[in-house]
């Protein structure tokens, strides 16, 4: 597909996500600099533009709805994937991109700065070892690690009233040593032009 029919592409999807097409030109902007990146520094597997479109840009809007609350933790984010395209459809909120891996969070620093997103922190860390001054409001992870994993060390991130929001493929994953833990919300993902399923868990924590 050539760059026209790309954008295109990446319009449609938006309108069925409801996403408002105003930020398209920093969506777009974004691709440009992963794929420009992803030549040197190997940021993402998906190096074909219209994959990079659904498997990235309109598999991480399809959890948009989901968003709640102020503060977001992604965790995991790679090349910013889903936080960063979520921030730049969504500059109310606060994201801050977690990631253990110099070369992609200097990646995502540089994206931070051309994109002119003031609502976006990158921390170079492994989130176990993570220790922010406050709680975050929703904490989300996109094929991050199992369910329970992702949880057990994610669990000192996040209180009682917060989310843990686990983006996955067709199989949940159960918890079976996390009492602290409940399910409060499964819920399919429907990605434009994509066929694959993807699905969306949503924890809470049951005590401190």
């Amino acid at each position: 597909m050539n760059g026209q029919d790309l954008k295109k592409l990446l319009h449609a999807g938006m309108i069925q996500l409801k996403i408002d097409e105003r930020f398209q030109p920093q969506l777009w902007q974004y691709l440009e600099l992963l794929s420009q990146w992803n030549k040197a520094y190997n940021l993402t597997a998906i190096t074909d533009s219209r994959d990079m479109i659904t498997h990235h840009v309109l598999d991480s809007l399809s959890v948009y709805p989901f968003i709640r609350g102020k503060t977001i933790l992604d965790v995991g984010t790679g090349g910013g994937i889903p936080g960063m395209i979520l921030a730049i459809v969504d500059p109310q909120r606060h994201y801050t991109l977690i990631d253990s891996i110099g070369k992609k969070t200097r990646f995502l620093n540089q994206a931070r700065r051309q994109l002119g997103l003031s609502n976006v922190s990158v921390v170079t860390e492994r989130v176990e070892n993570y220790s922010p001054e406050q709680s975050f409001d929703v904490i989300i992870s996109r094929a991050f690690a199992h369910a329970e994993d992702f949880l057990r060390w994610t669990k000192h991130l996040g209180d009682t009233d917060s989310e843990f929001l686990a983006m996955k493929g067709p199989r949940q994953e159960q918890l079976e040593n996390m009492d602290m833990f409940r399910i409060e919300q499964a819920e399919t993902l429907t990605v434009p032009f994509l066929e694959a399923s993807r699905h969306l868990y949503i924890y809470k924590k049951t005590s401190g």
